[in-house]
């Protein structure tokens, strides 16, 4: 159990390749919002992974964590990146946002592009994405949580797109 605890029982060879821990940052800016309050029960009742919320202040998406773009839906509403320690983020801008059909979505990166914490992902209208969609809150959820070893989440309040740390987690070895 103290090995587990204090790290001792790693391979040396793994740990030369995943981080210690993954830090992931606010998406957006606005007020963190519990993956529990989101008004979906697909991301509230955590059916594809455990995650957080922000209800955004602007349009503005940024990349919470630094790695690869694996996935851009073609309505540009959800972005898929994955660490290089092998976390799995899905950025879903907004709740039946899919219906929009991209409009006013503008995606700055693709499929395969490496990014940084804080590159710019995604602007979108929030004044259109609130008439025509369901919600402006944007689950930002951890799609392979199985393979999280511990988990600790920022408690409600504002944050900032690409510098308010909002979770902070180790994946199993």
């Amino acid at each position: 159990m103290f090995k587990k605890l204090f790290g001792l029982d790693k391979d040396k060879k793994a740990e030369s390749v995943q981080p210690e821990q993954e830090i992931v940052l606010s998406p957006l800016s606005g007020r963190l919002v519990a993956i529990e309050e989101v008004p979906d029960p697909t991301f509230s009742q955590k059916m594809m992974g455990d995650g957080f919320a922000v209800e955004p202040s602007n349009g503005h998406v940024v990349s919470p964590v630094s790695g690869e773009i694996v996935q851009v839906f073609p309505t540009k509403h959800a972005i898929g990146i994955k660490t290089v320690g092998g976390l799995e983020l899905l950025i879903h801008i907004g709740l039946e946002t899919v219906n929009m059909k991209g409009e006013g979505f503008t995606a700055h990166i693709k499929q395969g592009d490496q990014v940084k914490t804080g590159d710019p992902l995604v602007d979108f209208d929030l004044e259109l994405v609130k008439e025509k969609a369901v919600s402006t809150i944007t689950p930002v959820i951890i799609t392979n949580f199985d393979d999280v070893d511990s988990f600790e989440k920022e408690k409600a309040r504002e944050v900032i797109a690409g510098e308010t740390p909002l979770l902070i987690l180790k994946l199993k070895q």
